[in-house]
């Protein structure tokens, strides 16, 4: 009987400890991708360069692009990423690949205008030798009222 406690006790423990890590690693990536919002509204392109992968791809109302075209826009303010305000965030980790789903209002600079969006931003980050790289950004228009199924 004691033994059986005992064994009880410790799956308990190490079911609370496992659930610790997948939140710590899921707090990871919602911090990693709101730096990301603000890389992009400073023009960081530096920081940016290292977080994308070299092989990201980039899905936005008027096209898909890759890693370097991202970061000439970015640099060049063709894109201005103003203000993101994250309204909702949802994370989801399988092995080495995490997915995460912003709700946002997108204050921006296109073209010579002031615009303001409501989207869906779909992230998809994979890790490797350690660290998370954006592999895609995926820009879905929707209405105000959408929310994420968590």
């Amino acid at each position: 009987m004691k033994r059986s406690i005992i064994g009880l006790l410790f799956i308990i423990i190490s079911v609370q400890w496992s659930f610790a890590q997948d939140t710590k690693a899921e707090q990871e990536i919602k911090d990693l991708s709101q730096q990301k919002w603000q890389w992009m509204a400073d023009k960081n392109v530096n920081e940016l360069a290292s977080l994308f992968h070299d092989e990201s791809k980039f899905v936005h109302m008027s096209g898909s692009w890759k890693k370097a075209r991202e970061l000439e826009i970015i640099e060049s303010g063709s894109i201005w990423y103003k203000n993101t305000i994250v309204h909702d965030t949802d994370v989801e980790i399988v092995d080495n690949t995490a997915v995460v789903w912003n709700r946002i209002t997108l204050e921006a600079h296109v073209r010579g205008n002031d615009v303001s969006n409501e989207f869906t931003a779909t992230e998809v980050y994979v890790k490797l030798d350690g660290n998370w790289k954006l592999l895609d950004l995926t820009f879905s228009s929707v209405r105000d009222t959408h929310t994420i199924e968590h």
